[in-house]
């Protein structure tokens, strides 16, 4: 069985390695180690999304779990009715990848992302479901499976009220919603709230989710901003978890500037939980250098949303997330929400009568960050002992500014060999020795 969690839920090929019967065999093995009589189910646009769907829902039917279809909606907007109903939430996307990948994110009662044990616990289950078909209840103990629509409004609430008595008016936003899950959503939300929307990315097909367009690929946004003489842009991912912005002139703003200047507002505001942000190992060396500035104490955890939910949640912190654009709002939400955080980062810029480009400037200085893909057959998880010589010699080399992190993705079958420096040739010429050290070394 190669279906396996990795940092967000399980992802594959959709029909050749993520496949109805896999799906199905899941959601039995969810319903039983989850122990919970309901579920709500969520999806982005892909064509497989309904495929899917129907398996997991027959899944967790056939364990007696009444199961709700939610139809296409964010990651975070499934989470955010696992949280008010407490009950179990499942998304089916997965959110950046191409369309023809697809996977199966699974929220705990009280929507937070499941723990490794509990994962482990799942597979195990899984194992035992595609080893042998049990036979789940009958008559009377089947589940029902229903369709539920008209959940988009009440997460525009949810969205609207977490923002407090903050507007947006005269302000105009491009939205692109990477044919996805924002589609919604997102122009709903900023429109109630008196932004000037323009939207892009808003006609999927089933097949254009996050190509050329959304969060991973924000060079269409640069220009429709521009075009639009928009204060700023907000690219969304597929499934809308994540958010990566652009400023007025077209520069982009990613998630450690917004991650610091959220922080720096949170901590002026007394809304920083012990002066205290987390991020992940992948964050920018200038985000820390910057937060040090500020006395702002920086937590780091592994790359993963997850990880750095659980950090917040052990240490009590309010805010975290990731570089790619995960950031989390502890106070307003259990998990990272991409339209939740446009709207806090455009609320910061109306309350300072300050641009996205001055805020990001003063909030810190990103340096030269350099990212090499190694392909692998594996999942590479002993990458960085095969080259630990020529990574110690090349952090002796850059010395206090720079760094070197070697990791395999939990998401693709890659390693990422990521280098900073105080240039960018020398982030580059290190990134480029160490990945062919790395090729050479599989």
């Amino acid at each position: 069985m190669a279906l396996r969690f990795g940092t967000d839920g399980v992802r594959g090929v959709a029909n050749a390695e993520l496949t109805p019967e896999l799906a199905l065999a899941l959601g039995r093995a969810a319903a039983r180690v989850l122990d919970g009589d309901h579920v709500v189910i969520g999806r982005d646009t892909r064509i497989s999304g309904p495929l899917l769907e129907a398996a997991l829902a027959a899944g967790f039917a056939a364990e007696g779990v009444n199961v709700d279809r939610l139809g296409v909606l964010p990651t975070p907007g499934v989470a955010y009715l696992s949280q008010v109903e407490e009950v179990v939430g499942a998304m089916i996307s997965a959110s950046h990848n191409p369309y023809a990948d697809n996977g199966i994110k699974l929220f705990a009662p009280g929507g937070v992302k499941l723990a490794d044990d509990v994962e482990e616990a799942i597979e195990a289950e899984l194992e035992a479901v595609l080893a042998k078909s049990p036979l789940g209840p009958a008559g009377e103990g089947v589940g029902t499976i229903s369709d539920r629509h008209g959940d988009v409004d009440g997460y525009v609430d949810h969205l609207v009220h977490a923002l407090g008595p903050g507007r947006l008016d005269g302000l105009r936003v491009v939205l692109d919603c990477a044919n996805g899950a924002a589609i919604e959503v997102a122009p709903a939300a900023f429109e109630r709230l008196g932004a000037d929307v323009v939207v892009i990315g808003d006609h999927p097909d089933g097949c254009n989710i996050n190509d050329r367009c959304g969060a991973t690929h924000p060079e269409t946004l640069r220009l429709a901003v521009v075009d639009a003489g928009a204060d700023a842009g907000l690219a969304f991912d597929g499934d809308a978890d994540r958010l990566i912005a652009v400023d007025a002139t077209g520069a982009v703003v990613d998630g450690d500037h917004v991650i610091a200047i959220c922080a720096r507002d949170l901590r002026d505001r007394g809304r920083l939980h012990a002066d205290t942000v987390v991020v992940t190992v992948m964050t920018n060396l200038g985000f820390h250098l910057a937060m040090a500035g500020e006395g702002i104490a920086v937590v780091t955890t592994p790359v993963g949303d997850r990880y750095v939910l659980g950090a917040m949640e052990d240490g009590g912190w309010s805010l975290g997330g990731e570089q790619s654009g995960h950031v989390i709002f502890r106070d307003m939400a259990t998990t990272g929400d991409g339209v939740l955080t446009g709207l806090v980062l455009l609320d910061v810029m109306a309350r300072k009568g300050t641009s996205l480009a001055a805020l990001a400037e003063s909030a810190m200085t990103r340096l030269p960050q350099v990212l090499v893909n190694v392909r692998v057959t594996g999942s590479g998880p002993d990458a960085a002992d095969r080259i630990a010589a020529q990574v110690a010699a090349a952090e002796a080399r850059l010395g206090t500014t720079g760094r070197v992190l070697v990791r395999a993705s939990g998401t693709e079958p890659v390693v990422r060999v990521m280098v900073e420096a105080a240039t960018h040739d020398e982030a580059e010429t290190v990134a480029a020795e160490l990945a062919d050290a790395l090729a050479t070394s599989i």
